[in-house]
């Protein structure tokens, strides 16, 4: 079964589908590709929870990687309005046209008023973009919901039922096709009930040993073997821990790079110390495991490879 795929078209089984996200250094288990599969083909939204750093955003960049589409990335935030995510005049454009009109004595007013709220106005934020485009549809990521008001969310039940925009002085500007849409949340909040009916739902939890290792080495296959796997069994064992925020495979991959970079084969005590700000990020996290002892987690680490 070939692996590629031309003219924008989507994946025809799920084993495909698996096949090229793996070509996309994308290791996905079949509950996620069968789940990737349906919201392509159904199509609905995908939203897509779990910790930071387990691969939740990279699937949308592969997604598009892979179907040859472009990427419209909305990044969500505390305050989160309209303007920034859908659309806003152009005001200092429409400032500069009526001097110009003013100049020039125009005086039909309502004629120029009309003029002034048209399309080459209209400054387009990433959820308009993903409705009025051109072409084949767009990949659109909604990046941590959660960290969005809960107003904001309510807001994106019309564009994700519909696939529509009401712009009061334009209309109404609806997708000629369906975008396809990932929505990514680390559930530091709730999110509402009707935004979940609308979308495909799948949990993205840590990967574990094996898994993890076939990750690391597809990313940075330069790294030597042992290392490797050192790398990836210590990571696991402070998944174990009780610490505040557990590395996700993001901070593993980090960690690895930087032992590269040092030119390190194994690992020891010494250099797991120096380096575990690139793992951990949180001083009390980082003086816990100083507590529990690197030689016993080392140790514990090592019996598992």
């Amino acid at each position: 079964m070939t692996a590629a795929l031309t003219d924008h078209a989507l994946p025809t089984s799920i084993d495909q589908l698996q096949t090229l996200l793996a070509a996309q250094d994308y290791i996905a288990e079949r509950s996620l590709a069968t789940t990737l599969y349906l919201a392509l083909h159904l199509p609905r939204p995908l939203l897509l929870e779990g910790e930071a750093g387990v691969g939740k955003t990279e699937i949308a960049k592969v997604l598009a990687a892979l179907l040859d589409r472009p990427l419209l990335r909305l990044q969500c935030y505390e305050g989160l309005d309209i303007h920034s995510a859908v659309y806003e005049w152009n005001y200092p454009r429409q400032l500069l046209q009526i001097r110009l009109l003013e100049a020039t004595d125009a005086v039909d007013s309502r004629a120029a008023q009309h003029d002034l709220y048209q399309p080459d106005y209209l400054l387009r934020r990433p959820l308009l973009q993903a409705v009025d485009f051109q072409g084949a549809p767009p990949v659109l990521l909604i990046d941590e919901l959660d960290r969005a008001d809960t107003e904001f969310e309510a807001f994106l039940l019309e564009i994700l039922s519909d696939f529509q925009v009401t712009i009061p002085e334009l209309g109404t500007i609806r997708a000629p096709a369906p975008p396809i849409v990932i929505i990514t949340s680390n559930r530091t909040r709730e999110l509402h009930d009707a935004l979940k009916r609308r979308c495909l739902y799948h949990w993205i939890a840590y990967p574990d040993l094996a898994k993890e290792t076939q990750i690391v080495r597809r990313k940075i296959p330069t790294a030597p073997a042992q290392l490797t796997q050192q790398v990836v069994a210590f990571t696991q064992e402070l998944r174990r821990q009780d610490l505040y925020k557990l590395p996700g495979v993001a901070e593993t991959l980090d960690w690895m790079k930087a032992l590269v970079a040092l030119d390190q084969t194994a690992l020891d005590e010494r250099i797991i110390l120096d380096t575990l700000g690139v793992l951990l990020k949180y001083h009390d996290d980082i003086q816990l495991v100083e507590q529990l002892g690197l030689r016993h987690l080392l140790a514990r680490a090592l019996s598992t490879v």
